[in-house]
């Protein structure tokens, strides 16, 4: 990648109302395994094993175990650069929301404030039975951790296969894409639904639709701009081609 296009800088920096769509790219480059493509889990294991109701049901200890070990891996990553420009065009104002379909929480730690998060978040636990929640911030030690309220099995308050998105997840984010001129697709598959439906349909609208992906996917045919690049390096770029004031404290990054 040479540089990021003076269209795609402009497209960004003018925008009225600039959304974005976040995948699991967006963290590999912090350590974060994707799920998808070379060396992703699920050529590893098979998410019906691990990522259905019916494997928690089944046995929610092989569950848990899995999941520990992922949210031992996210607790030792940190927000990359792309994390971080995300949060500074959120403060600056150019960006007004975030759609993420990532669960690692990240984009919070890294200061991204208005998020929407479409599979929810693997810091987050609910009870299989009252619906009882409560973010955790470490990985639990007993498995299964238990329901403080009826002492039934908690469960990571993620999205697992044959589950709906959450129904306010899933309005807040139609209703940011409604309002959008601008639609920054990054470091996702475009293969998950309905997450991928919202770069179709934001593209439907006429909406300048910029994906950023080292590879090309279903997003790229109806995209207005692709950058084949990583995240990191996209913003690298990004950063150098508008001359941003953007600043990063050395601990971060």
């Amino acid at each position: 990648m040479r540089g990021v296009p003076r269209r795609v800088v402009k497209s960004i920096l003018e925008s009225k109302y600039l959304v974005a769509l976040t995948g699991a790219g967006v963290s590999a480059e912090s350590g974060v395994p994707t799920f998808r493509g070379k060396d992703g889990l699920w050529e590893k294991y098979r998410p019906e094993e691990l990522a259905t109701p019916e494997a928690f049901e089944k046995d929610p200890r092989k569950v848990w175990e899995w999941y520990r070990w992922r949210m031992e891996i996210i607790s030792k990553a940190k927000p990359n650069l792309a994390h971080y420009s995300l949060a500074e065009l959120e403060g600056r104002g150019t960006l007004k929301c975030l759609i993420t379909q990532n669960v690692d929480g990240l984009h919070r730690r890294a200061g991204s404030k208005r998020v929407i998060e479409l599979h929810g978040s693997i810091w987050r636990v609910r009870c299989v039975r009252c619906g009882y929640r409560a973010d955790v911030e470490e990985p639990p030690e007993e498995l299964p951790p238990v329901c403080p309220n009826c002492g039934s099995p908690l469960r990571p308050d993620v999205v697992w296969f044959g589950e709906p998105i959450p129904r306010g997840a899933w309005e807040g984010a139609l209703e940011e894409v409604s309002k959008s001129d601008v639609l920054l697709v990054i470091g996702t598959s475009g293969t998950v639904v309905p997450a991928a439906l919202i770069p179709r349909m934001a593209s439907e609208r006429g909406v300048t639709v910029i994906e950023v992906n080292p590879e090309d996917t279903p997003i790229t045919k109806i995209s207005t701009f692709k950058v084949s690049s990583t995240a990191v390096e996209f913003f690298r770029r990004f950063k150098l081609m508008c001359k941003s004031d953007f600043t990063f404290s050395s601990n971060r990054l």
